[in-house]
């Protein structure tokens, strides 16, 4: 039987450092664990990646990515419309009633270019109902969101093989 939590808190993991989607992957797998539903949803990203590719193998919770391919290089108007269908899909999943842990990855790089806005986001979160673990990730979390939030973890990046040219590598950053 699966495990219910019995209060559904809001978390964020934001900040320069590497580790806010890998942290809520952990979580994923942890509450996945304890067969729980989870809804992995993200907003911005660029091809898929070793999360992608172990998830389709190994199916131990969803990952959904409405704008498929590299986000990086779509026009701002495409990326726009597809945030909001992602806003719009994890508003629906939340409230479905299916899932535990319901994951909004990279949601904080949509706000900060402009595609979805603060008060949509907290919109969502004032309608997340109290059996829903809610996790929102991604690079500058705005003070509003960031206030609302239970639990807010900040990632400082100290040092990072990227600043000294390594650049990302398969099965560690991607």
């Amino acid at each position: 039987m699966a495990e219910k939590i019995p209060q559904g808190l809001i978390q964020i993991y934001t900040g320069d450092g590497k580790g806010k989607t890998t942290a809520a992957l952990g979580l994923a797998m942890r509450a996945a664990g304890h067969r729980m539903k989870v809804a992995f949803i993200q907003f911005i990203k660029g091809e898929q990646c070793g999360e992608h590719f172990f998830v389709s193998q190994q199916h131990p919770f969803d990952i959904v990515q409405i704008s498929a391919g590299d986000s990086f290089t779509k026009p701002k108007e495409q990326l726009s419309r597809e945030a909001q269908q992602t806003l719009a899909y994890a508003e629906e999943e939340m409230l479905s009633g299916k899932y535990d842990l319901v994951i909004l990855d990279e949601i904080f790089v949509a706000i900060s270019h402009g595609l979805i806005t603060i008060k949509q986001v907290l919109d969502l979160l004032n309608k997340k109902p109290d059996s829903v673990e809610l996790v929102l990730t991604g690079r500058k979390a705005p003070p509003e969101i960031v206030q609302r939030a239970d639990l807010v973890t900040e990632m400082l990046m100290i040092k990072h093989p990227f600043t000294e040219e390594i650049g990302a590598r398969r099965g560690i950053e991607y």
